[in-house]
């Protein structure tokens, strides 16, 4: 028969007790002084070294050289309190949990009254204390207070609230505490040592956890293992079997899975521990303890063996891969899931459905609608889109500029109600430089932007609900540059985008400043209408372009000519070019197709952008007739409007308009009724 590891082990001085300096230092220092108390209160967990403290306390008050700090071994007392030794007389251990009543109290007072029989002092060592009746303490309260000078009470108790107050007044209390999972470690690896034991990776770890700080636990349990090995060789899988703990293998083969959002391997895995018939419970703990060690090593790195001890380096740089591809703020999230699942599952009638909602909740962070489920899900979008790491540019970047420069020029040219001019190819000038944007253009696809519109919206909705509301119903159409083309359902929504409210409190600026957030790039915006709600505009537009060429025809037919309407939208009059007396007249000309109309509300950029600088007009500017007010035709050639003049010719830019006397006007024009009217000049 072997003796159990906690008694061949047990420690005979305080040099030899692990964990317990607060307790062990100050008993030493009165021992050496000569300040021993006369009533003593050991409490804590169990198996920390309470009644062991209280037999070496004993030793080395009875000890021939003592009292010491460290006894002899050599004298009568020091062998009989010794690990084999038989006890002593002098030194009465009483099992408080079977002697706590009144009758057992008067019997201790009548021993106590007796002098020691061969040493220095009688000590009584009350073990449990805390199941002495209030009855039994009360009797023993008198001679507590005040023993014979050669008696001694060392009380040991797990619950030291349990022994009434007026007991532990009188006594000096030394609370002992759990012993730290490093002290233990290095404790039971030089047990194996000593023990000639050999023990796989991994294997005292699991034995230091399952002990829980308990030195008499843990060898418990390192003792079990020891007697159910094969030969001198403790191995991994039976420590894991006994123990009850997760299989390693088992745990990163489901981390791995949760980190790439593999929901077959996921659950795969989970059915593997119920079919296994492993407790729930147990799985879940032994996750968040992995998802602990991950989020250590992510916050460690390279010092991350000084932090988990036991653990081989291997074992350690695997959890670094995996730390790397769940990312800090998931880790963090998918603990705080874990940790809610495993207080869920406390006393619950069915584990393996808390177990499967939990892994469902991991796979899904869009499931978690509190800050740090946002911060995940911008995380794993980062990740993916690969931007992790890269600083915003600074807000003071230059504009850009618009994206297509035609639809400016559309924008400064005047609106006249006039028949169409001749047929002249225009092609859309569009700008070669790269927009000067917030973000490296090419870094997010129009494909990103589609995946992240869900993350997007949930942000505008965290900005303002309102403008939420609005931009609800809008899709991502296109994107160039940095211009982000979108489509809303009706006219009204596209007003409501552009409306400004204020400084930054537009609904742009708040869908802007969500797409910063997610994605990390500042965009521009081309809002339109799409489906039904855009057939009446367009509809609108060709009756538009139709209806003048119809007039002309039918004015032509009657043999009349076309009247001229006068432009009052810009009040400037019709003036030949100089140079332009060889350029043919079509009047019969049909527009062109490609005639660059006036834009449409949808096709504008939004106005809370700088406008870009006056651009240079576009060639349909320049080729576009003017027909003179008394028969359509254009006089000496080609014709332009004032404002076109200021700018084509002039090379200069409009400032205003100024109304000048009858005798100043240099050039007089007709009207349709042939009147003399008078001119404008920039």
């Amino acid at each position: 028969m072997v003796t159990a590891l906690y008694r061949r082990y047990r420690p005979e001085t305080f040099a030899e007790l692990i964990g317990q300096s607060q307790v062990t230092d100050p008993l030493r220092t009165a021992l050496r002084t000569d300040r021993v108390g006369h009533a003593y209160l050991f409490s804590g967990p169990r198996g920390c070294g309470k009644t062991t403290s209280a037999r070496i306390l004993a030793r080395c008050l009875n000890c021939a050289e003592g009292p010491t700090d460290t006894p002899c071994g050599a004298c009568a007392s020091c062998i009989e309190l010794a690990r084999d030794g038989g006890g002593s007389l002098d030194v009465v251990e009483i099992d408080a949990a079977s002697h706590n009543g009144v009758d057992d109290a008067r019997d201790l007072r009548e021993r106590a009254a007796f002098a020691p029989a061969r040493d220095r002092y009688k000590i009584f060592i009350l073990d449990e204390a805390h199941m002495v009746t209030t009855q039994g303490f009360n009797a023993l309260l008198k001679l507590v207070e005040e023993p014979p000078e050669h008696v001694k009470f060392i009380f040991a108790t797990t619950e030291p609230e349990k022994v009434i107050g007026t007991i532990r007044s009188r006594t000096h209390h030394y609370p002992f505490r759990l012993v730290p999972p490093a002290q233990m470690l290095d404790y039971v690896q030089q047990l194996c040592t000593a023990e000639g034991i050999e023990v796989e990776g991994g294997v005292l770890p699991l034995v230091v956890r399952a002990g829980g700080g308990s030195v008499r636990d843990t060898l418990s349990l390192l003792d079990q293992l020891i007697a159910g090995s094969e030969g001198n060789t403790v191995l991994y899988e039976r420590a894991v079997a006994l123990l009850g703990y997760t299989h390693g293998a088992l745990l990163d083969e489901i981390v791995d899975a949760l980190a790439a959002a593999d929901a077959p391997g996921v659950f795969t895995g989970v059915d593997r521990v119920v079919q296994t018939g492993q407790d729930p419970r147990r799985f879940v703990e032994d996750l968040l303890e992995r998802l602990r060690d991950l989020i250590v090593v992510a916050a460690t790195r390279d010092g991350a063996s000084a932090v988990l001890r036991g653990v081989p380096a291997d074992e350690i740089e695997r959890m670094a891969h995996q730390a790397s591809a769940y990312g800090a703020v998931e880790l963090s999230r998918a603990a705080d899931v874990v940790n809610a699942a495993l207080t869920e599952m406390t006393g619950a009638t069915s584990p393996r459905l808390h177990l499967e909602l939990m892994a469902a909740r991991l796979l899904v962070p869009s499931s978690d609608d509190s800050e740090r489920g946002a911060l995940a899900r911008v995380e794993r979008l980062e990740r993916r889109i690969g931007i992790e790491g890269e600083a915003p540019a600074p807000a003071s970047a230059a504009p850009a500029p618009r994206p297509v420069e035609a639809v400016e020029q559309r924008r400064e040219a005047p609106r006249l109600e006039t028949p169409a001019p001749p047929p002249a190819a225009v092609p859309a000038a569009v700008p070669s430089a790269p927009a000067a944007a917030s973000a490296a253009p090419g870094t997010v696809t129009l494909q990103q932007i589609r995946d992240a519109w869900p993350e997007v919206l949930e942000v505008v909705q965290g900005i303002k609900r309102g403008s939420w509301m609005v931009v609800y119903t809008s899709t991502a159409r296109a994107f160039e540059g940095d211009v982000l083309t979108l489509g809303f359902a009706s006219e009204n929504d596209v007003q409501s985008f552009r409306q400004a409210q204020g400084a930054g409190e537009s609904v742009s600026e708040h869908l802007r400043r969500a797409i910063l957030q997610v994605l990390g790039v500042r965009v521009k915006f081309i809002a339109r209408v799409e489906g039904a709600a855009a057939a009446a505009p367009a509809q609108a537009v060709e009756e538009r372009r139709e209806a003048p060429r119809l007039d002309t025809t039918a004015e032509r037919k009657s043999g009349e000519a076309p009247a001229v309407p006068k432009p009052a939208t810009t009040g400037w009059n019709v003036t030949p070019i100089p140079d332009a007396a060889s350029a043919p007249a079509d009047d019969e000309a049909p527009p062109a197709d490609d005639e660059v109309l006036p834009p449409d509300d949808a096709d504008a950029p939004p106005s809370d952008e700088e406008p870009p600088a006056p651009a240079a007009p576009t060639p349909a500017a320049a080729s576009a007739p003017a027909r003179s007010a008394s028969g359509g035709a254009p006089a000496s050639g080609r014709a332009r409007y004032g404002e076109a003049v200021v700018r084509e010719v002039l090379k200069a830019s409009f400032i205003e308009e100024v109304q000048l006397n009858p005798r100043d006007r240099p050039v007089r024009l007709v009207d349709e009724s042939g009147a003399a009217t008078s001119g404008s000049e920039a």
